[in-house]
């Protein structure tokens, strides 16, 4: 008799291409820096319809990346929704700025008009409205068009925090054109829609940016002739063929040749992940629809098309008189995975004492005390949604 096997509440999906396209590099000329990486950028920006995508280590590195473009200063202030992950708040941090949370709507874990208007409120005299990172958290889009024409109108930048997003479409068309932003950055860890292991990237319609991005990625350091400013030495030890210059205090952020050959083959299977994490999320709403169990989850709004990285329903915890971990933990008896995403930002000890304006965030609380996130992942069984569904009911009971 076969175990049922343990469903985690996220995998990577790895094929037989994609075990051949990372052999297949692992036997060329390069393993860290080398064609693979141009090809993913190139075939990347094709996929997400921007002009240029630059590909980093992690998202982490690419959110990093993304402010260090920005040339921010410390009264430069940052808006960040609570409902992300912590990278997209600390990225600010690293780079000596500022952050005010804004609140999120309580059934979606989304910024609102309302919520930017509010934490835009409280930057004063003093400060400078720096920009906004939006989160399309869970892959579900943000309606950024009036987000996106306050910060412009103020001089001030918008980077959409797209790690969960890949493939999504929302009011602005595909999440990575950049329509209505400078910037979208995307993860590719194992969890994500498409893996490179561990990898990230960012998509921007700016040439010149583009370029900065890369320079940042790697050291700092220009390769270009043409872009030389001169090392003082005035004879051939200018500009010989070993050349480089650091121009500007860069990182090693690069994403090898053997990760990007991954992240080639993925994009090939993108399209039937993108099918099979649609059709796994109809499944739930369809069994959850039948189930008569206190789970909410929002449909999408009209006219978005979302990619969902992330199926996060929300549980009436109080009504059935079980904790979240009590039912988390009753679920893993029954070979159900879940995870909570995520903890609101502004919470966090280190942000405590160091948040713009700190103040209560009551749709950010709200959200977290009722999320769970079930599995979803494109190699789940027909049935699985089902089953957890089934797994639900006994656990709430």
């Amino acid at each position: 008799m076969t175990a049922t096997p343990f469903l985690p509440y996220g995998r990577q999906s790895i094929a037989d291409s994609d075990i051949e396209a990372v052999v297949e590099a692992l036997r060329s000329d390069y393993l860290t820096t080398g064609p693979m990486v141009e090809r993913f950028e190139r075939e990347l920006a094709a996929t997400v319809g921007a002009k240029e995508a630059v590909v980093v280590a992690n998202g982490t590195a690419a959110l990093h990346l993304c402010m260090l473009a920005q040339d921010l200063t410390p009264s430069d202030v940052v808006i960040v929704p609570s409902i992300t992950f912590a990278a997209s708040a600390n990225c600010v941090a690293y780079c000596g700025a500022q952050v005010v949370f804004a609140d999120v709507d309580p059934l979606t874990g989304l910024i609102t008009d309302e919520t930017f208007e509010d934490a835009l409120s409280l930057i004063g005299p003093q400060k400078r409205f720096a920009g906004v990172i939006p989160v399309h958290y869970a892959g579900r889009p943000v309606d950024i068009s009036r987000i996106s024409a306050v910060a412009r109108a103020r001089g001030a930048f918008v980077i959409e925090d797209a790690c969960h997003a890949l493939g999504s479409t929302g009011p602005q068309g595909p999440i990575g054109a950049c329509a209505a932003s400078d910037m979208a950055n995307f993860s590719f860890h194992p969890v994500k829609t498409l893996t490179t292991g561990e990898g990230g990237a960012i998509s921007t319609n700016d040439l010149e940016r583009a370029r900065r991005l890369r320079l940042l990625r790697s050291h700092g350091i220009e390769r270009d002739p043409a872009r030389f400013v001169g090392l003082g030495y005035g004879d051939g030890d200018e500009n010989g063929a070993w050349v480089y210059e650091m121009q500007v205090l860069g990182f090693n952020y690069r994403l090898p040749d053997i990760n990007c050959a991954l992240g080639v083959a993925q994009l090939k299977r993108l399209p039937e992940f993108i099918k099979r994490r649609k059709a796994l999320v109809a499944a739930y709403q369809a069994e959850l629809a039948q189930s008569n169990l206190p789970v909410s989850w929002m449909a999408p709004a009209a006219g978005d098309d979302p990619v969902f990285h992330l199926f996060a329903p929300g549980i009436d915890f109080a009504a059935v008189g079980k904790t979240r971990a009590e039912v988390m933990a009753g679920l893993r008896e029954r070979g159900i995975g879940t995870q909570v995403h995520y903890i609101p930002v502004h919470r966090q000890p280190y942000w405590q004492t160091r948040q713009l304006s700190p103040r209560a965030l009551p749709g950010a609380d709200a959200f977290y005390r009722s999320t769970l996130s079930l599995p979803l992942y494109p190699d789940m069984a027909d049935g699985d949604p089902a089953r957890v569904v089934e797994a639900l009911k006994e656990v709430l009971a």
